[in-house]
């Protein structure tokens, strides 16, 4: 695996069946500081419009709609939209859709936050994937792409996440790919340390 790989879990071959149920329950259980994290950062209101990439159980959609905004979540495997249904009471600003960070399937110009929260790593394609954020969102919206901070040379579950190198590289690729006020920070809800890279559509 070269260092600054940013999708370096892109063969992983996608959640389903009861394993992928089990997957989905733990991380609803363990997402929730992450979410308001997310929240947080780009300061979720009742006049946004966001779409979550991979969205799991849900728990960060939920977190938007509780602050006012209508809620896209996106996830490619269906088992992780069928538990995010069960899981999320009926409010008309949450919908679901099946796609991926390379097909959001949303019109341009049309959302004002796009998150992807320990994600980017599975993406099949970072730059596509890019390309259709940067479609999605209006002048002005927010990107904002969230992994756990992790040890260079881990294997295993330990390296699903970035290394410092990977989330420097992942701003270097927002940037190439037109994104501005693109910034790399650290942060630990909880226990948990945590590389964050936010930009903005110009």
């Amino acid at each position: 695996m070269t260092a600054d790989v940013v999708n370096h879990h892109a063969d992983h071959p996608g959640f389903a069946g009861v394993t992928g149920l089990l997957v989905g329950l733990i991380m609803s259980l363990a997402g929730g500081a992450v979410a308001r994290l997310a929240a947080d950062l780009v300061s979720v209101a009742d006049a946004d419009r966001v779409v979550d990439v991979g969205c799991g159980p849900g728990t960060a959609v939920r977190e938007a709609a509780r602050r006012g905004a209508r809620v896209i979540g996106v996830d490619p495997a269906p088992v992780m939209l069928r538990l995010a249904r069960t899981l999320t009471p009926n409010r008309p600003a949450i919908t679901w859709a099946e796609g991926a960070a390379e097909d959001l399937r949303q019109p341009d110009a049309s959302v004002t936050v796009v998150w992807s929260l320990a994600t980017v790593h599975h993406w099949r394609d970072v730059t596509a994937g890019l390309a259709e954020i940067k479609r999605v969102l209006a002048p002005g919206g927010r990107f904002l792409a969230i992994e756990r901070r992790v040890c260079s040379g881990a294997t295993g579950l330990a390296s699903h996440g970035w290394t410092a190198q990977q989330a420097e590289s992942f701003a270097a690729q927002c940037l190439a790919a037109g994104f501005t006020d693109v910034r790399v920070e650290n942060h630990t809800p909880g226990r948990r340390a945590l590389a964050v890279v936010r930009a903005v559509r110009p």
